[in-house]
């Protein structure tokens, strides 16, 4: 203990105490200096928030290093501060690869400021989304299909970027497809990964489209490989289907003025007892297992 004590009371007490102080200013440059540093801890989060960092706290190491080597004469000094300036710089330099690995063409930026960014995707984890769909954009011309009914595998999942699609049964129609949504995720969410269907719906442009699309075996290696991406695409698949769901429910009726609510198929028999009962083979369904968006059973369009 005695010699713990000893030890602090030289650390403390040793050194020679401030009896006079300078009365004239630092330099110029030591000032620069700190105010590099107020400025760069200000800095934000990101790429570009730890550029900001970076590049300020560097100025300030090295306007240090020259203050240490002009005024003060100190090569400890000197040596720490030109370290830490030696620090910042190569962590700017990795920083600065890193944007620049990141960044896409305007379609697909566009498609992360629209999609993914709002719900605090990452631009590291949108390359790999871009990656795995190869960073292609596909046009679709204007009448031309997608997929046909009964003839087109399902093999992919794609996003509409620009255009409308037309969604047919039968020649008639169920609804369209809007940009930001999925063409093919009732078909998608129908079938397992070792699965393998057809449409049952033909999609037809009705403007030229440009759609991204990934392979679904090379979008279930990225699943499994990232779990997080994969609950990512399975809420967005989810909501697609969803807005599907209202969208296909607006165009439908039943006798009597009554609108038919796909959430709530046994209130229907209680606001009409006089019809007669709907066999559960005739209740609709948008989702049924390897037969995606059928069109409603007893239900005629508006």
């Amino acid at each position: 203990m005695g010699e713990n004590a000893s030890f602090w009371e030289s650390l403390i007490y040793a050194h020679p105490t401030c009896t006079t102080w300078k009365q004239e200013a630092e330099g110029s440059i030591y000032h620069l200096a700190s105010i590099f540093f107020v400025v760069g801890f200000m800095g934000g989060s990101g790429f570009f928030g730890l550029l900001y960092v970076f590049s300020l706290l560097g100025l300030g190491f090295l306007c240090s290093s020259v203050w240490a080597w002009l005024d003060v004469c100190a090569a400890d000094i000197f040596s720490w501060n030109f370290v830490l300036f030696a620090i910042c710089f190569v962590q700017f330099v990795y920083v600065t690869y890193q944007v620049r690995s990141v960044a896409f063409d305007r379609e697909f930026q566009e498609l992360y400021s629209a999609l993914f960014q709002p719900l605090g995707i990452s631009l590291t984890v949108y390359r790999k989304i871009v990656l795995c769909c190869d960073a292609e954009v596909i046009t679709l011309e204007k009448e031309h299909c997608y997929a046909m009914q009964g003839k087109t595998p399902i093999d992919k999942l794609s996003l509409l970027v620009s255009g409308r699609i037309r969604v047919t049964v039968d020649g008639e129609f169920l609804h369209y497809i809007f940009p930001l949504q999925f063409l093919d995720s009732p078909e998608w969410d129908s079938l397992r990964p070792t699965e393998e269907g057809i449409f049952q719906v033909t999609l037809t442009a009705e403007t030229d489209c440009r759609y991204v699309a990934w392979r679904r075996k090379k979008l279930y290696l990225l699943f499994a490989k990232h779990r997080f991406i994969s609950r990512l695409f399975s809420i967005l698949i989810g909501s697609d289907i969803a807005e599907k769901l209202y969208a296909l429910n607006d165009r439908v009726h039943v006798g009597q003025g009554f609108r038919y609510d796909i959430r709530l198929p046994n209130f229907y028999h209680v606001a009409l007892p006089e019809s007669p009962p709907v066999q559960p083979s005739q209740r609709p369904h948008l989702l049924q297992r390897g037969s995606p968006r059928r069109k409603p059973a007893g239900v005629t369009n508006c």
